[in-house]
């Protein structure tokens, strides 16, 4: 079984990444998505989304990091592409399931789900631009508005050439809403070879074990669920017991100790608190410290009433 993190936009950045993989349990990361247009562009946009490139690729702890294209237009998808694996990306990641209007609005992301032709061309001139030695794989949804091209896109993507398929068991319109059919996922693998990867609504390892049953997939992706559960991924993988409050406690502060001194320290209020809405998921203390600190926009203020939550744990 492998186990990946999933990219999630304004989320999962490095300094998450970071945190999540020391933690433990993943063997692959995908980064939020680089915006393409009709253009190759510079390093530093690669570098900005992606600074483990700085260091092979590969999160302080080791797990390699998968630079995640998004666009329409197959020769500039192409053509940064090989900038992305020139950088020292181990591989390239093709976004067909974001959800976001914005983006949906300008011809990217789960629109494409729509264009299976479209499709088909992204992946062939990425695949045939990229070295062989490097892999390239995308990730869907099960469609736009229905699952009527579900199977129809994934063979599109597989014939293209593509080495592996995320699906996210839910279309565009429903969104995150429960339930994800993992069931759609057993049905795209009856009908192409590529490796699968199943993603949606995995919150716990019971989670995972039904997913896996119902997909008939043994490697997953997850996302939500691991911010809402921060050893999620050695739970599925290692069978171990959820984080106590107390240690998601202490990895709060180191995280808020990254976010702060880091080069995206203005945004931590708002940060932190976008992971306590994950977190309240799992931890019924967490729901009471959000309560406390959501009106608090001052970063010092806010560690002091992590420090004093982790400190009672303790002494309790």
């Amino acid at each position: 079984m492998k186990l990946m993190l999933a990219p999630m936009e304004g989320v999962v950045d490095h300094l998450m990444r970071d945190m999540l993989t020391q933690v433990g349990g993943f063997d692959l990361c995908v980064t939020e998505f680089v915006r393409v247009v009709e253009q190759r562009l510079p390093n530093k946009t690669f570098y900005r989304l992606c600074p483990e490139l700085h260091h092979g690729g590969m999160t302080p702890a080791g797990v390699p990091v998968r630079v995640q294209l998004l666009g329409q237009h197959p020769q500039w998808l192409a053509e940064n592409a090989v900038t992305a694996v020139e950088l020292g990306s181990p591989g390239v990641d093709l976004n067909f399931g974001c959800p976001a209007k914005t983006v949906n609005k300008s011809k990217g992301g789960a629109v494409l789900l729509k264009e299976t032709e479209t499709l088909y061309a992204i992946v062939k001139a990425v695949r045939e631009a990229v070295p062989s030695q490097f892999p390239v794989t995308a990730k869907i949804r099960l469609g736009y508005e229905d699952k009527s091209l579900a199977i129809d896109n994934a063979c599109a993507i597989a014939e293209a050439g593509a080495s592996q398929l995320v699906v996210h068991a839910r279309t565009k319109t429903e969104g995150y809403r429960p339930p994800a059919y993992w069931d759609w996922i057993a049905k795209i693998k009856q009908h192409t070879s590529i490796p699968l990867v199943a993603n949606g609504e995995i919150w716990n390892a019971e989670d995972a074990r039904r997913c896996q049953l119902e997909s008939a997939c043994s490697n997953l992706m997850v996302g939500r669920g691991a911010l809402a559960m921060p050893n999620l991924a050695r739970c599925i993988k290692y069978e171990e017991a959820p984080m106590t409050w107390p240690e998601v406690a202490q990895l709060l502060i180191r995280y808020s100790g990254y976010e702060i001194y880091g080069d995206k320290g203005r945004y931590y209020p708002n940060r932190i608190k976008q992971w306590f809405g994950y977190l309240r998921r799992q931890y019924r203390e967490a729901a009471v410290v959000f309560d406390e600190i959501r009106r608090l926009n001052d970063a010092e203020q806010i560690v002091a009433v992590l420090a004093r939550q982790s400190s009672q744990h303790l002494v309790a």
